[in-house]
Formats: structure tokens, C-alpha cells, sequence
């Protein structure tokens, strides 16, 4: 079932097509003098693949208010549905990561088959104890796998196992951890026994994972604890990753280092310590401002790329790093912001597959420092866009989803049927 009908897309497909053949042949030209053929290229990017948040469907907001959209999602099955356009548009978005308790359902396998219809899987899912429910019984004001208080501690453990629960009956394969725990002035808290505690919580949440589960843990430099974080950076998280077990890996989000840190290092650090689960892509321009993936830094984005494709090139042991966008939408389409960030992470991906690795090698080696960036730069500079388009069209897509989606006029359909969200004063999501 998909909810664009499929004759807008082939119309849409068909009014362009002598114009992308016309680019796509220019584009081979262009790359056979370099000695690389575009049908391998598109094989490659064929495969790639990103998850979708299931609250990036949703309007987002800032700590001050939040403006509700039209046509926003009710709830989590509506929320596949806006997913499932996104796939249907893009063919680069197959699974969706839940978030709990944001999502609920009474009938987990109910909404795997509304996702089976929509032909999409489930990605890893995330437990949220940085905020209360109203149901809870303790309080995270002053952390949760860390607080000081032994049952608050049981109960944010709790949490992750019936995420690892829920992650079961919807296949999923991975439980990712993000815990804001911290403090907000300097002797409120101790750095190395809230370390602990943190290690001793998680430590009974990874017991209970699957044989073929991960766990994938987030660290953030600060927010909402703005003086400390329990896992406040990429060594804390290879800490926590090593003492747990093989299963642990470090998760990266693009908007949580501290301003001008060197990301794709600390990707190629953790590539060499085969501990990389992979990434939330966004970015951003003063912290965690969760932009669309490439709208600000799109460079930044392809040298991550470029370390990833050098270590599948390379044939490092065990690499199989999981993509997914984490961004939040304020005053953009969050459907429109998605399928730009899918396509983005895609675009960068297929840039970098450009790169002349033996050249750069040469380059790496003999310490010509120009001749090496310049390598990257030609492959960044390449407009990779028929590529894409081509991969797109061979897989019934969208040639452009952004005009096919509003043509559509799918966001004023669901507004009919959909309930308008309240204002609130607050808009984190």
C-alpha cells in the first residue's frame, strides 16, 4: 500500500526523462576520463540505505514554544504512514527508528504489518528516560542509570528491557541508550561513582540483550546538563563500550561535540577500535540544532563519508556502521526536511565513492598534503545528482521527490482527517 499514487510519480518521471538521460550520459563522460564507471557507482549507492526518526515526522520546536504543523502525526501509526511516503518518494529510507514511550501501541504486531505495508522495517529502537511520564513512580530530575537513588536506577533499567521487548516483537536488532545525566554545578555531582552507576545500570540492560542485538551508546557533550554528562563525549562512550561487552558500540550524532571538533577522526578512532554502531545524522551551527543533515556543514558530512567508504574499501573487520537521521523540524515540512536529508547522506555517500583511493594513498604516503585534499575535493565538487536520479528512477521512485510530494498534495489530505496539534510552551522533542 502506498499512500502517493503511483501514476503522479511515473507523469512526474516521465516529463524529465530526456533531460536526465542527457545529464546522466554527460556524468559518464566525465567520469569514465577518471577511470571510474558510473554503473558501478550506482550499484553501490543502490545499496545504501538510512532510518528515519519516528518523531522527525512531527513539528519540532525550540525550549521557548513549539508551532504545530498541519496534518501532523497522531499517532505512531500515522507516523508510519508519513514514513512510508518518504520511502515511497526516495527508495533510500527503508526503516524506521521508534522512540519509547513516545511511541505507543496495544498491538506491537499490528503495527509491524501497517509497517510490512508500507514497506518498511523497524531500525533500532530508543528508550527515552531524560524526561518523566506521568505514569512513573520516581522522578529523572537528577539523572536515571546513574542516579544516586538505587530504585530510580531500577526503574530507568526497566525501561530498556521492555524496550528490548518491544524491539523483539517489531524485529528490530539494536537498543540505542541516550541518557541526559549530569549536572549543572561544579561539586554536584561525583564524576567517577556516577560513572560507575552508569556502567552497573547498563551493565544489567546488555545481559539481557539478544544473541543478535547491539547497543548502541549516545554520548553529548551537554544538555539539558550543562556543567557535566555522564557520557559526554566519544572516549567516555569507548569507556562504557569496552566494559560492557562486543555488543556495545559507540553511537555518533553529528550535533553533539563541543563547536569545530574533528568528527570524521573521531569516526576513524572508532572505526579502529571496532566500536563505530554508526550515526544520527543533522547539523548544525552553534550545538545540537539538529538542521537538516548537510544544510550548514555539507563538507564535514562527505569527510565522514570518505572515512566510512575507506573502511569498507579497506576491509576492516566487522564494519557495518547503522545510519538514521535524528533531526528536528521547525519551521520546514518535516516529510520535505527528511527526503532532503535521506537524499543528502546519499549524495555524500556516492561523492565518496569518487575518491581515487590509490591516488590518495600515494599522495598520504609521499606527504604531498595538496595533492591529497585536492582528491577529495574533486570527488566533493562532483555533481553526483544524475547518479542519484538514475538509482531513484531504476527503483520506481521519485526522479524529484520534493515536487512529486507536493503535487501530491498529500500534507493538505492528511490535514483534512488529522486533528491539529495544540501549541505548546515548550517544543522539545
Amino acid at each position: 500500500m502506498t499512500a502517493i499514487h503511483s501514476q503522479l510519480i511515473v507523469d512526474k518521471n516521465k516529463a524529465s526523462q530526456a533531460a536526465f538521460e542527457r545529464d546522466f550520459s554527460h556524468l559518464g563522460e566525465q567520469l569514465a576520463r577518471r577511470g571510474i564507471q558510473i554503473d558501478q557507482v550506482c550499484a553501490q549507492v543502490a545499496t545504501f540505505g538510512v532510518a528515519l526518526p519516528s518523531w522527525g515526522v512531527g513539528t519540532g520546536g525550540t525550549r521557548f514554544a513549539r508551532f504545530p504543523g498541519l496534518g501532523e502525526p497522531q499517532h505512531v501509526f500515522d507516523k508510519i504512514q508519513d514514513c512510508g511516503v518518504v520511502h515511497q518518494l526516495t527508495r533510500v529510507t527503508p526503516t524506521v527508528s521508534l522512540h519509547i514511550p513516545w511511541d505507543t501501541c496495544s498491538d506491537w504486531s499490528e503495527l509491524r504489518g501497517a509497517a510490512q505495508n508500507a514497506q518498511l522495517q523497524f531500525d533500532a529502537i530508543n528508550s527515552n528516560t531524560f524526561s518523566d511520564q506521568t505514569d512513573q513512580t520516581r522522578s529523572y530530575k537528577f539523572g536515571s542509570l546513574s542516579h544516586t537513588d538505587p530504585a530510580t536506577r531500577a526503574q530507568a533499567i526497566e525501561h530498556n528491557l521492555a524496550c528490548i521487548d518491544i524491539g523483539m516483537q517489531l524485529g528490530s536488532k539494536a537498543l540505542t541508550v541516550w541518557v541526559g545525566d549530569g549536572s549543572n554545578f561544579p561539586g554536584q555531582q561525583h564524576f567517577r561513582r556516577a560513572f560507575d552507576r552508569y556502567l552497573e545500570s547498563t551493565a544489567q540492560i546488555y545481559q539481557a540483550l539478544p544473541d543478535d542485538w547491539q547497543m548502541f551508546l549516545e554520548h553529548k557533550l551537554c544538555e539539558p546538563a550543562f556543567y557535566s554528562t555522564v557520557i559526554q563525549d566519544w572516549g567516555s562512550s569507548l569507556m562504557a563500550a569496552n566494559a560492557l561487552g562486543n555488543k556495545a558500540q559507540c553511537l555518533v550524532d553529528l550535533g553533539h561535540h563541543a563547536p569545530n571538533v574533528n568528527i570524521e577522526m573521531i569516526v576513524a578512532r572508532l572505526i579502529a577500535a571496532h566500536k563505530l554502531a554508526g550515526f544520527h545524522f543533522n547539523d548544525s551551527k552553534y550545538g545540537d540544532d539538529d538542521l537538516d543533515a548537510g544544510s550548514v556543514s555539507p563538507y564535514r558530512l562527505f569527510l565522514v563519508f570518505n572515512e566510512l567508504v575507506a573502511a569498507a574499501h579497506e576491509g576492516v573487520a566487522g564494519f557495518n556502521p547503522a545510519y538514521m537521521l535524528d533531526q528536528s523540524h521547525n519551521v520546514t515540512d518535516p516529510i520535505e526536511s527528511l527526503m532532503c536529508s535521506a537524499i543528502q547522506c546519499q549524495r555524500s555517500y556516492a561523492q565518496a565513492l569518487l575518491v581515487n583511493r590509490i591516488a590518495l594513498d600515494e599522495a598520504q604516503q609521499s606527504n604531498d598534503a595538496l595533492r591529497a585534499t585536492q582528491l577529495l575535493k574533486e570527488a566533493f565538487q562532483t555533481d553526483v545528482d544524475p547518479i542519484l536520479e538514475h538509482v531513484r528512477r531504476s527503483q520506481g521512485a521519485a526522479a524529484d521527490p520534493l515536487s512529486t510530494y507536493r503535487a501530491s498534495g498529500y500534507r493538505q489530505s492528511v490535514a483534512r482527517s488529522r486533528k491539529r496539534s495544540p501549541s505548546t510552551a515548550s517544543g522539545i522533542v
